[in-house]
């Protein structure tokens, strides 16, 4: 039995044409949301995959050294935070003692009076020579010699030290113009013209009764 079917109509050109043209729209469609997920799955795993690389590639930080500076810096930030009213343990930190050697006390020096023989270059022992200046009649004077003895004194200190304040004999140590024997006879200083006459006038008075007497044996011996 044939079955013919008269009622079918042909499909007009038009619509086949817009059907082929919507299935090409639609597979290009496809083919760009594709594109872009594949894009996005490539972004996606480099965001993961970026941050392990940069990391591998740096280079990593060398330690720095430790210095004194840090030692101490680290040493002074030794902080401790405590609630109101306890008690805070000091720190205990490391100390040194620095030695300074005194320096050695002077030796005081005591400049000795250049010696002399009785020709009186210049005067000896521990008194200050005199540098008083002045003349026999001066000094004379001042010691309280009367002028009528003023004559025996000179032949007498003449003799003994040519005048000269500071003679010192050598071997006795007499000094002074009278060369007084010791010279720690003569009250305050026996190289002081006044107070060597002034104590000879009182030797030559208590040994030989006066100034004349004390020039009379003088002559005769040569000392007195």
């Amino acid at each position: 039995m044939n079955l013919e079917r008269n009622d079918l109509s042909p499909v007009p050109a038009a619509k086949a044409a817009s059907a082929r043209t919507g299935t090409r729209r639609w597979s290009r469609s496809r083919g760009v949301v594709g594109v872009f997920s594949a894009l996005a799955v490539v972004g996606f795993a480099g965001a993961l995959v970026a941050p392990t690389g940069v990391a591998l590639a740096a280079p990593a930080p060398e330690e720095s050294p430790d210095s004194a500076y840090s030692l101490a810096l680290a040493d002074t930030q030794n902080l401790t935070v405590t609630v109101e009213g306890a008690a805070i343990a000091p720190v205990v930190r490391g100390g040194f003692e620095v030695y300074v050697k005194p320096k050695p006390a002077p030796v005081p020096t005591v400049a000795e009076a250049p010696r002399g023989g009785s020709s009186g270059k210049s005067s000896g022992g521990t008194l200050p020579p005199y540098t008083g200046g002045g003349a026999p009649a001066e000094w004379m004077a001042a010691a309280g010699i009367a002028q009528s003895d003023w004559q025996y004194v000179d032949y007498v200190v003449s003799r003994e030290s040519g005048w000269n304040p500071n003679a010192t004999n050598k071997s006795s140590g007499a000094c002074g113009l009278v060369q007084a024997l010791p010279c720690s006879k003569v009250p305050g200083n026996g190289y002081n013209p006044v107070d060597n006459l002034r104590w000879a006038t009182g030797y030559a008075t208590g040994r030989y009764g006066s100034w004349a007497g004390a020039y009379n044996f003088w002559v005769n011996n040569h000392w007195w």
